[in-house]
């Protein structure tokens, strides 16, 4: 068991806290008690609710983008990190933002649904491109609504024949989120490439289904990038801050999602004109590069360069020529040199200047050593040979060794 110091122990309570990376960029909502200013410019309170509450502190300069005053009673929603103060062996929440969430409990709650799915990431993912053209274009609006006549309008004006698939929702009441999460679920990507959902302006209220949670991670889940329409430019849902892109209206989200088949015509006659300049720019350079070629002395007079090769071809057959005469005659001398020399390899010469030689009958050249007195050996001159015996010596009965 391991003792600590007090210190010791708020330091590895200090740690333990702030080593918990989720509580070092969180929101808090909740309701301020005990506010203090500080001479030194820093905000001291706690922030409670109906179960618990915990003491906060914002310091100077993260105070300075506060619009107004804090005040006991005020509905917040703060963003900050969770530590301990060691002196006083304090956890408690270090603010750097203040959002006054006054304005009632509707809000409050949609202003905390908010920030929960912004930490999810659901608002902070790369949006996606519209395709150029697509194939068809999806519509979740009310099937009787302007929002969908206007769409179709516009979808028909800017791009005649692109299909428009809709899929009919409520826009209002308490059914209207289930019926627009219905219909998402049913969106494929083989159907159509671009889909707008919202619907015409109204009262806030009027908008409410477009700030549910299951709208929102619906719309989050979309397999095909999605433009929201919903009410007025003024007005802000949380769809649109889910969506891929954001029209003001359904007819400015129609224009975003077709191109204007016009432009896309003038735009393909501007290529097709492009690319002809350019072919018949290559075919002409191309054309004047084999023009000059063909110009050129070595092609317009072949011969020529014939010519140098054959002058090469006769100094090689020059060369090749002396190369073998000398060669022969080399060889000639030295041949000839040889064939001098032979008769002086001739065993005859020596014997017709006297010399003779002895062998025995198998006809190998015996030596005075060799010589056996009961043998016969022959003896050779120039002019013929004899057989013998030989005798010793007198007073020996064999040859000396």
């Amino acid at each position: 068991m391991k003792t600590f110091t007090v210190g010791e122990l708020v330091s590895a309570i200090r740690r333990l806290v702030e080593g918990v990376d989720e509580w070092q960029r969180i929101w808090v909502a909740g309701e301020l008690s005990g506010v203090r200013h500080h001479s030194s410019g820093h905000w001291y309170f706690t922030l409670k609710d109906e179960t618990a509450q915990i003491r906060a502190v914002m310091f100077r300069r993260d105070a300075a983008t506060l619009k107004e005053p804090l005040k006991d009673g005020m509905a917040v929603l703060a963003f900050g990190r969770v530590g301990v103060f060691e002196r006083d062996g304090q956890t408690q929440l270090y603010v750097s933002l203040v959002r006054d969430m006054g304005r009632g409990s509707q809000d409050f709650q949609l202003e905390m649904l908010k920030q929960r799915l912004y930490q999810e990431g659901l608002f902070s993912r790369p949006k996606r491109r519209l395709p150029l053209v697509p194939r068809a274009v999806g519509v979740i609006t009310s099937g009787t609504g302007a929002a969908r006549f206007d769409i179709e309008t516009v979808v028909a004006r800017r791009f005649p024949g692109m299909p428009v698939v809709l899929y009919p929702v409520l826009v209002q009441g308490r059914e209207a989120a289930a019926s627009i999460v219905e219909a998402l679920a049913k969106i494929r990507r083989e159907d159509v490439d671009v889909l707008i959902i919202g619907r015409g302006g109204g009262a806030k209220e009027d908008l409410a289904a477009f700030n549910e949670e299951a709208v929102v991670r619906a719309v989050f889940a979309s397999p095909v990038p999605v433009i929201s329409a919903v009410g007025h430019e003024i007005d802000t849902t949380l769809v649109d801050l889910v969506a891929d892109l954001r029209a003001p209206t359904p007819s400015a989200a129609a224009e975003l999602a077709v191109p204007e088949l016009v432009q896309l015509k003038a735009w393909q006659d501007n290529l097709a004109e492009r690319l002809d300049a350019a072919l018949t720019q290559r075919l002409t350079w191309e054309r004047n590069r084999i023009q000059g070629w063909v110009a050129h002395g070595l092609l317009a007079h072949p011969e020529t360069l014939f010519r140098e090769y054959r002058h090469l071809l006769d100094r090689l057959d020059e060369r090749a020529e002396r190369a073998y005469e000398r060669q022969t005659m080399e060889r000639r001398h030295r041949l000839e040199r040889i064939m001098g020399q032979l008769p002086l390899l001739n065993p005859e010469l020596p014997l017709e200047r006297g010399y003779a030689y002895v062998s025995d009958d198998r006809g190998t050249l015996v030596t005075r050593n060799a010589i056996q007195w009961d043998e016969s050996y022959e003896v050779h001159w120039h002019d013929g040979s004899v057989w013998v015996r030989p005798t010793p010596p007198k007073g020996d009965e064999k040859p000396d060794e």
